[in-house]
């Protein structure tokens, strides 16, 4: 399963810059955000618990699937850029085998220890 994961996230990083460069984003706003989402790591400052639960919510499709369908429903090209910057880093971290955390502390995730 994790060839299979990394896989599936280099498929997804390759079609998120595919997609990204067909609609015209901004390569600079792409570097700028990029990372973000790791900054949702800072929850660990709050403990294990709470580290793992807010760096699942930013590292998981849901958000950033749901700003995409904002951005295109309501005809936001920025908020579309994001979500595919945010799809991006989520498929680059699966690429290179980073795993959504468990509760009990930061190496441990779905994709084994890190």
């Amino acid at each position: 399963p994790g060839v299979l994961v990394r896989v599936e996230g280099g498929v997804l990083l390759g079609l998120s810059v595919l997609l990204y460069w067909l609609s015209g984003g901004s390569w600079v706003l792409f570097g700028l955000l990029l990372f973000a989402p790791d900054l949702s790591a800072l929850g660990y400052l709050g403990g294990s618990r709470v580290g793992a639960a807010l760096y699942n919510a930013f590292h998981t499709y849901a958000l950033p699937a749901g700003l995409a369908g904002i951005g295109l429903v309501g005809g936001s090209s920025l908020a579309v850029s994001v979500a595919l910057i945010w799809f991006a880093h989520i498929a680059m971290d699966r690429l290179l085998g980073y795993g959504l955390k468990h509760p009990t502390g930061f190496k441990d995730t779905d994709l084994g220890r890190l």
